[in-house]
């Protein structure tokens, strides 16, 4: 019973998911969902975190039915066939495109206190992830320090954009005039979801991977995730009011919080917020990126989806490979001139259609799993749980469809051929045997012994 009294509770699954929620993407994407939609972008960031729960559905629905330790890595292990599996590996080395996305955003911000940096800012984009990859030789604890440090005053920074901003709106907010709701119509409100869908997209991310260290998982994580995504909602909503509603459409639009941030607070504090809510939230999840996806790397190395080459390591065990690759596509959108919203589409619209695949597999669950499915907190008539699965996969398909379509024609191109690579990398692993299908298998089946043999409530 002690070590049962040591687990996380529903409060600390709330905390720490709704500050693995809160990051860089509202800083970051305000303005480009402002310029597709107007004052309406209220709308969608309330409703976005909705949307976005819905297109991550399979991580809800898994977390009440079975305690697996390795979070969303054994759910997708446990829904994907072997090309899946292959595709989702190949994947992992695509995201670390968007860690681009940030440092060009970070310049952005620095830009707005020291505009002498703005004609540079691919160079100094450049500059600043190298800096930030060279920190990661010191190895996780040094970046997590930095973090604690970083995401305090990030939420700082939120709370007093808010608190400075809501008796400045604007009278007339909800009228049609100058950048008024809906400004694009449907197409652009959906195109505004998609693209706020980077922001929005965390809630379950945090609460799933804590699975195995929480007191009553398959009751605490599920409510969990509900009640993180209901507080995004309205931080973002609150966030997303001032941005739309302080200043005229032309001066918001594409741009990032600093413009609003600046006509609300007295000199002083806007520098304070530029720098210590703009950067720092860029900063932390580009540290956070950068320790995060090292070591989904190396295990899809061991795995055999990657060449052996990719197992190197120095003799401190730092894997230099893995990370010289890892900086080199992060380096890449910024050499090929990719703008910031067309690096976080090529980013996602890979990952939300898998969302789509994961979403529709889940409908095989209550029947391949009956027991477990008559223990899930969310059990409901199947019929009626088959069209939640079928609607979150709509959800999903949705926002990829949104980002694909509002891509020029040079980033539709390298959408589509890092979707094919993907999938090519997959068959070819598989099909020289580097990666065994038997070997997959017998990983699913471990995963899923562990999972069944758990009958934590």
């Amino acid at each position: 019973m002690e070590e049962q009294g040591k687990k996380l509770n529903m409060f600390n699954i709330f905390c720490l998911g709704l500050g693995g929620a809160i990051g860089s993407g509202i800083f970051v994407l305000l303005g480009y969902g402002i310029a597709y939609t107007g004052r309406s972008i209220i709308l969608v960031c309330v409703g976005g975190c909705l949307f976005m729960l819905l297109a991550y559905m399979y991580n809800v629905i898994m977390s009440a039915m079975f305690v697996f330790k390795g979070g969303d890595y054994s759910q997708k292990a446990l829904l994907f066939n072997p090309l899946m599996t292959g595709f989702s590996a190949a994947m992992t080395l695509v995201n670390s495109m968007a860690m681009s996305s940030y440092a060009l955003a970070l310049v952005g911000y620095i830009a707005a206190i020291f505009p002498v940096v703005e004609p540079y800012t691919r160079p100094a984009a450049i500059i600043i992830m190298t800096l930030f990859f060279a920190s990661s030789i010191k190895g996780s604890r040094f970046i997590t320090l930095l973090e604690n440090v970083m995401t305090i005053v990030l939420i700082a920074a939120i709370g007093l954009f808010v608190i400075f901003g809501l008796p400045q709106i604007k009278p007339g907010y909800f009228s049609n005039s100058d950048g008024g709701f809906f400004k694009g119509g449907v197409p652009g409100f959906f195109s505004a979801l998609a693209i706020m869908g980077w922001a929005c997209q965390g809630t379950t991310m945090a609460p799933v991977s804590l699975v195995a260290v929480t007191n009553k998982p398959k009751r605490t994580i599920p409510i969990g995730i509900l009640w993180v995504t209901v507080a995004l909602a309205v931080v973002y909503g609150a966030m997303s009011f001032v941005a739309a509603g302080v200043l005229p459409y032309d001066k918001v639009a594409g741009a990032n919080l600093s413009s609003t941030a600046k006509a609300i607070f007295p000199n002083s504090i806007y520098i304070m917020f530029v720098l210590g809510g703009g950067v720092c939230a860029i900063a932390t999840s580009l540290l956070g990126g950068i320790a995060m996806l090292r070591y989904p790397l190396m295990k899809i190395a061991e795995d055999g989806w990657l060449p052996s080459a990719f197992k190197k390591q120095t003799k401190n065990g730092y894997p230099w490979v893995i990370q010289l690759t890892f900086y080199l596509l992060s380096v890449l959108p910024l050499l090929m001139g990719f703008s910031l919203d067309a690096i976080v589409s090529l980013v996602m619209i890979p990952c939300m259609l898998m969302n789509v695949y994961l979403n529709i597999a889940c409908i095989t669950l209550p029947k391949r799993y009956p027991e477990q499915w008559k223990k899930c907190m969310l059990r409901m008539p199947v019929p009626l749980y088959n069209v939640i699965c079928v609607l979150s996969a709509v959800c999903a398909g949705i926002v990829a469809f949104n980002l694909f379509k509002d891509l020029k024609g040079k980033d539709m191109i390298v959408s589509l051929i890092i979707i094919a690579v993907c999938a090519v990398l997959s068959i070819f692993r598989l099909k020289t045997g580097a990666v065994k299908k038997e070997d997959l298998e017998t990983n699913r089946e471990t995963i899923i012994t562990q999972a069944l043999a758990d009958d934590t409530i």
